[in-house]
């Protein structure tokens, strides 16, 4: 790149109409440059477009957030026991309804076909990926970056096998479903990963993530124990359940209730925490829904 001098002892000599039209002339010289042709002004910035929403399959969620943007990432927080579940399924449930083809990449192996069932997926338009330890031959291992790095370092020896975390493997696994297209929603379930080791996925993985996902129709949903994607994330809504009913009002009877009634009941909230949607400062504001036990 040929460099130039932004101001010189000529410059402050010229005449003050020279030293006014001098901002346009430095635009000049760096769209002359073939690297900077793209530079532009800010005030002649174009405004993205707002991206598509769609439903999430929870009325109350879709009041507070407009609903689920396409293409970007959008991230669900929470405890165990928070409606986290729920507002999955129903998502699953709402993207199949409207003839997307979803992946769902399941870290911890946590998923139940026939809660899904009862929440009306339909199983034709669904990816299941499920993630375990599995052990990488010495070639994989060659194109894996976590291993990559340890073997640079002389940490391991191009014999040796590793074995790949159920989080490295979702890692993979969601970067190759991005990659590939096609799909309408894409779900990673790392809400029963340790909180630790949720926080240690890095931040270079989100933003790939982020850069992957946008300008296409696809809905990477994330649910986390707690907020992991930072900036990356177009929405962060967080989850904290209220009470549980039907479990109260079994103790007080005296009765041990059923395993599909521990959560019916269960009061719900919701907090928009961040939308980079709005061009305007974000405050936090509260949406409550209730979940529903069903009937096998």
């Amino acid at each position: 790149m040929s460099s130039f001098p932004l101001f010189s002892v000529e410059t402050a000599r010229r005449p003050v109409a020279a030293v006014q039209n001098w901002p346009a002339s430095v635009l000049q010289r760096l769209a002359a440059v073939p690297k900077l042709a793209e530079v532009r002004p800010a005030s002649r910035l174009e405004v993205r477009p707002a991206p598509e929403m769609v439903s999430s399959g929870v009325r109350e969620l879709d009041a507070l957030t407009g609903g689920l943007p396409r293409g970007c990432v959008t991230e669900v927080c929470g405890p165990a026991s928070s409606g986290r579940t729920s507002l999955l399924l129903a998502t699953l449930a709402a993207a199949t309804k409207r003839q997307d083809i979803c992946a769902l990449v399941d870290v911890c192996d946590a998923f139940d076909p026939a809660s899904a069932a009862t929440a009306g997926m339909d199983f034709e338009k669904l990816l299941w990926v499920r993630c375990g330890t599995k052990v990488l031959s010495p070639r994989r291992q060659r194109e894996t970056p976590p291993f990559r790095k340890e073997r640079e370092k002389g940490a391991l020896s191009d014999k040796q096998s590793v074995s790949e975390t159920p989080v490295e493997q979702a890692l993979r696994a969601t970067d190759l479903l991005l990659q590939s297209g096609g799909f309408g929603l894409v779900v990673v379930d790392l809400s029963d990963v340790p909180m630790q080791l949720a926080r240690k996925i890095p931040l270079t993985s989100w933003f790939r993530f982020q850069r992957a996902v946008e300008h296409t129709p696809t809905v990477l949903f994330v649910i986390t124990p707690s907020p992991c994607a930072k900036t990356c994330a177009t929405l962060l809504v967080k989850l904290q359940a209220e009470k549980k009913l039907s479990a109260f009002r079994a103790q007080l009877l005296g009765r041990s209730p059923a395993h599909t009634q521990l959560l019916d009941g269960l009061q719900v909230q919701g907090e928009l925490l961040r939308s980079r949607l709005e061009r305007k400062p974000m405050q936090s504001v509260k949406a409550a829904f209730k979940t529903r036990a069903a009937q096998f």
